[in-house]
């Protein structure tokens, strides 16, 4: 285990996240001899005794309204791994994209910063930017709704 985080795969460490998102699990592991490697899921928390409720945490003020992505038509990107969002390469350029902004498939729109590595997300679609969904800087789960383009 005397190894370095930087020897580690981050091509099979992302796999490895995905299939504990996609089979729900709560962890999985990896070792060989001198390596482990371990990757947790999301945990539910534990059902409420005696029928109270569990308390409702305190609201995100950066979270969107449930009703947001339903107003918007088009197609939802989602973060594609966990990681900070930037709308731009650095604090002092302009953002990839804004609402209204025309897209083609491949442009880059944003990326996200994951264990200190700067990841260019592109655009899936052809389209016009019709809404943002974070702010730079958000922390951004898995799948989470990132921007909608029509």
């Amino acid at each position: 285990m005397g190894k370095d985080i930087l020897d580690f795969d981050f091509d099979a460490i992302e796999k490895l996240a995905d299939i504990v998102n996609q089979k729900e699990l709560e962890e999985i592991t990896l070792s060989d001899c001198d390596k482990m490697i371990t990757v947790k899921g999301k945990t539910c928390p534990p059902p409420p005794i005696g029928g109270i409720p569990a308390p409702v945490p305190a609201a995100n003020v950066n979270a969107v309204p449930e009703s947001a992505p339903a107003e918007a038509e088009g197609n939802i990107v989602k973060a594609p791994i966990v990681g900070t969002f930037y709308a731009a390469p650095s604090p002092d350029d302009e953002p990839y994209v804004t609402v209204g902004k025309s897209v083609k498939k491949g442009d880059v729109i944003f990326i996200i910063e994951s264990m200190k590595v700067m990841s260019e997300v592109t655009s899936d679609f052809d389209g016009v930017v019709k809404e943002i969904m974070v702010k730079n800087g958000d922390a951004l789960e898995f799948d989470q709704p990132v921007m909608v383009i029509g």
